[in-house]
């Protein structure tokens, strides 16, 4: 009766010891929406810590979206840069260490928009899961 309690305690601990599962990192479907009266060139997206994640994409014309282009992984948020009349306007760097999670297998829209004309700065104002994978 010992042998099989013991048994039955160190069966169930290896049991209970099985590994987590974790959501894929990706792939993330990701686009653009330009919320501006300004169309947007060579826009560059970096949407993690991968440097194969990055993309430009070549025009979004005013209250425009892009079409969907595939990355590893993403995050909520991104550095993406423009090119609007001439000049290179950026949301700057973003931390992908600093505790933010990625998204997972899905398809998301960030949605930018001119927050200081002076110093030539963008920001996403939402970050929209549109649907998951097919």
């Amino acid at each position: 009766m010992k042998k099989f309690l013991l048994v039955s305690i160190i069966v169930l601990s290896v049991i209970g010891c099985k590994k987590t599962e974790y959501a894929p990192e990706g792939p993330t479907d990701v686009r653009i929406r330009n919320l501006t009266d300004q169309t947007f060139t060579k826009i560059t997206v970096s949407t993690s810590e991968y440097t194969d994640d990055i993309y430009t994409f070549e025009t979004i014309d005013k209250y425009s979206t892009s079409e969907y282009f595939r990355f590893s992984k993403a995050y909520p948020k991104a550095e993406i840069s423009a090119t609007i009349n001439g000049q290179v306007y950026t949301t700057g760097p973003v931390n992908y260490y600093s505790g933010i999670t990625y998204i997972g297998q899905a398809k998301i829209t960030f949605e930018v928009f001119i927050s200081n004309s002076a110093n030539k700065t963008l920001s996403i104002s939402n970050c929209s899961l549109d649907a998951p994978l097919d």
